[in-house]
């Protein structure tokens, strides 16, 4: 099998934006944001304010070298939306679902030259209730494929045994004959072969592996598979692992799995909606770096590429499907398509996870308060029995926000056209409905409201129809549930499939003892476009308002800033899923004494930082993550405080904020058992660049260098800023800039940014590694880069 890149030489054309300048590209595209953001742009909060708009891509392309009797295809793996496809003026396929992959054959319609167009829409607005992008945003590929082959999707891979090794083959040919497959180890050297002759076309076999190295979590091993059929190859890699899940649990190679998991958005920050391999590496390597060991898709299908990375670093994932199912959320969303089109969006998405270890689970939606009612619970069902349909090894599940059940069912939050036309207006009040009417509430009165609220009867009778109809129970928001209704269904396995980071040790804690409490997914993982606000503590100084208008751009929700920084309630989760015995983090004296936006799905304001120049003699407060018995905090060597550990993990200690050495010590028995401490810079503002790693990504030649402002080693002084302008880039070119406030009115494809919290990123595309280098300007010096 030939599979060629089909992602160079695309020229972009706006059908909205008259002033849009024609611009040759190489794919993934992200068209939305190089748009305009609007006062009056009616995706509103939801979309960054981000105007929206409708695009045609183009590209002209040889007659390509298809075998005698064969095919050829493209594979689209992303295009937000409704695309549209055309090959020399016909019209061959379309496209609805923006976060699903399609194929379009061309082989019957190929001349000697060729031109091709893919017409993506995103003018009509609103239609999603976070950032999108625009255009075709994951990879295109072209395969050529031969008469004699193994039909595209068709290979799959189960383990039945993985105490002997034992996989089940199976395999559609294109006619009667024999498949071979062969697994490599990592050396290179044959695990094991074996050849299977069809029944008619079909291949069902079953081998055993000697000797099996097991793929999870902590040893992600993955075996090069190669499958044969008369000359034509196909290659793949496959980790051997068994799912089981009961009323004992959910066990991975027959031990028991706790999800340690992060819901995730699809974008990746600075960079837009685009997927690259290596983009999406370094965000799952950040997340697993802070004890995760599970994601989230919310709420779409992941991409390819975000699929074999968790394979690689042995990330679990729960696939989920869609946000919505008929009622609506926002005006235009895939509600108007979803009755037609979900049994061959769900056919797709199981052909797309199937041979990964790494999917354990699928989501059949999020927070649809269709589950309230019986035909919502009866399409529960049909979801579920139609992913059985396509692969029974793994389980189902849902993501219900148990109180909004039952406001929804009450009349609160309901979606109507009046509504989201009002919305639609600039100066309107808004009216929340859906999950955003919900989130309002929660932000107002706090975290609290959802998870007492879900413990009310009429939350248990407007779930219960639809948990009976999936495996396990997705309880957003319901961790106060969980202890009643783990005695009441005795048969019902459970799933915090959104949480609040606050509860990660109650949660932690409950699941020791409850086998049937099998995870928990934190929101969320990193901060992500859109959704403005909803997430964010951020003071007056960094934003001019706290409206989450024009400006606004990210929801502030991570534990891992858009940038992929680590903020303190990364370091919390750090100690709480046991990486770490203890951390350290400081609310500096400058938060106690400005207003900041609020939000349930912040934790902390505090950071990993302890150099605040001018505030000395005030008052700051250190957050001390430890689940040892006590800890003390000192200053300069002087005790300020000891105290029991709290309940959460964190304990909090108020005292006037001296430069020098911060340290926390935690203590089981009255001995010390570990430490920690943040240390003042040394005198002198600098600017300091630190690459994040020593040479560009292997694949897609990718460099992300930190900015910082500090003292010459790269402390730093959050609250020192400055503009940092990128200048004189040599051997590549800047893709994205920007920083980790959820506030920020520039765009990210400018070539300066302000800092926020001491730093700022860079984002390269390294082209000449030797001849690499830039300039970056700021008022507190210059920097010259190069390897």
């Amino acid at each position: 099998m030939k599979k060629l890149s089909f992602n160079d030489a695309w020229t972009v054309y706006s059908l909205t934006d008259e002033s849009w300048v024609p611009e040759t590209v190489t794919l993934p595209y992200d068209a939305m944001l190089r748009e305009k953001r609007l006062d009056d742009a009616q995706g509103g909060v939801n979309t960054a304010w981000f105007s929206g708009g409708d695009y045609r891509f183009e590209k002209n392309f040889a007659k390509p070298d298809v075998p005698e009797g064969g095919k050829a295809i493209l594979e689209f793996e992303g295009v937000y939306r409704d695309a549209e496809v055309y090959l020399n003026g016909e019209k061959l396929a379309e496209n609805a679902y923006g976060y699903g992959n399609f194929y379009v054959d061309l082989t019957d319609h190929l001349k000697e030259e060729n031109h091709l167009e893919v017409i993506c829409h995103n003018a009509d607005q609103p239609n999603s209730r976070w950032y999108t992008g625009t255009g075709i945003y994951r990879p295109v590929y072209l395969y050529l494929l031969p008469k004699k082959r193994i039909e595209l999707n068709s290979l799959r891979l189960l383990t039945l045994d993985h105490e002997t090794g034992k996989v089940r083959v199976k395999a559609t040919l294109t006619e009667e004959g024999t498949l071979s497959l062969k697994f490599k180890d990592h050396e290179g050297k044959e695990a094991v072969s074996a050849s299977f002759s069809s029944k008619g076309s079909e291949i069902c076999g079953e081998f055993e592996i000697p000797n099996v190295h097991l793929w999870d979590e902590n040893d992600p091993y993955l075996y090069d598979v190669e499958a044969e059929f008369d000359g034509y190859v196909e290659t793949l890699r496959f980790g051997v692992r068994t799912l089981r899940y009961g009323t004992d649990g959910f066990f991975i190679n027959g031990k028991r799995l706790l999800l340690r998991g992060a819901c995730i958005h699809h974008d990746n920050g600075p960079l837009g909606a685009v997927s690259y391999y290596d983009v999406e590496y370094r965000k799952l390597s950040l997340l697993k770096s802070i004890g995760y060991n599970a994601i989230r898709s919310a709420h779409n299908p992941l991409s390819k590429y975000l699929l074999d990375v968790c394979d690689e670093l042995g990330i679990y994932v729960m696939d989920e499907y869609v946000d919505c199912w008929y009622i609506h959320k926002t005006k235009y969303d895939y509600v108007k398509d979803l009755e037609k089109n979900w049994q061959s969006d769900l056919t797709r998405m199981v052909e797309k996870d199937y041979n990964h270890p790494c999917v354990v689970m699928y989501s059949s939606g999020n927070e649809v308060a269709e589950t309230s009612e019986e035909k919502g619970i009866a399409l529960t069902k049909s979801f579920t029995e139609f992913f059985h349909s396509l692969d029974d090894s793994r389980p189902v599940s849902c993501g219900i926000n148990i109180f909004f059940n039952a406001l929804y069912s009450m009349g609160f939050g309901v979606y109507s056209d009046k509504k989201a036309d009002n919305n639609s207006q600039a100066k309107a009040k808004k009216q929340e409905v859906g999950s955003a009417f919900f989130n309002a509430i929660a932000n107002f009165v706090g975290s609290n409201v959802m998870k007492v609220g879900a413990k009310l009867h009429i939350c248990d009778r407007k779930t219960r129809g639809a948990y009976a109809n999936m495996d396990v129970a997705g309880y957003n928001y319901g961790i106060f549930r969980y202890k009643h209704d783990l005695k009441k269904y005795p048969n019902r396995l459970i799933l915090g499939s959104e949480t609040f980071c606050c509860d990660a040790r109650l949660w932690y804690e409950q699941a020791q003892n409850n086998p049937r409490l099998i995870g928990d997914f934190v929101w969320a993982g990193m901060d992500y476009l859109g959704e403005c606000g909803v997430g964010s503590w951020v003071n007056e100084e960094d934003a001019p308002s706290f409206d989450h208008g024009k400006g606004w751009i990210t929801a502030g929700s991570g534990r891992i800033d858009i940038t992929g920084k680590l903020l303190g309630e990364a370091l919390y989760t750090k100690v709480i899923y046991d990486l770490e015995p203890i951390a350290l983090a400081v609310v500096a004296p400058k938060e106690h004494e400005t207003k900041h936006s609020q939000s349930a799905w912040k934790y902390s304001m505090a950071m990993p930082y302890y150099d605040f120049p001018g505030q000395e003699g005030k008052k700051a407060t250190a957050e001390v993550y430890s689940k040892a018995e006590e800890v003390a905090l000192f200053l300069n060597g002087k005790k300020i405080g000891q105290s029991k550990v709290k309940k959460s993990g964190t304990t909090k200690f108020n005292f006037t904020y001296q430069p020098g050495e911060l340290k926390a010590v935690s203590y089981k028995g009255g001995k010390e058992v570990a430490s920690t401490c943040l240390v003042s810079g040394k005198q002198g503002d600098h600017l300091t660049l630190h690459p994040e790693s020593k040479k560009p990504s292997p694949r897609d030649h990718i460099l992300y260098v930190r900015m910082r402002l500090g003292d010459e080693n790269g402390v730093i002084r959050p609250y020192l800023k400055s503009r940092i302008c990128i200048e004189d880039v040599q051997g590549g070119k800047l893709i994205g800039i920007g920083n980790g406030n959820p506030y920020h009115a520039e765009s990210y494809l400018g070539n300066e940014a302000l800092t926020y919290q001491g730093e700022a990123i860079a984002i390269f595309h390294v082209e000449d590694e030797k001849a690499f280098s830039f300039n970056a300007k700021s008022e507190f010096g210059e920097q010259v880069f190069h390897f």
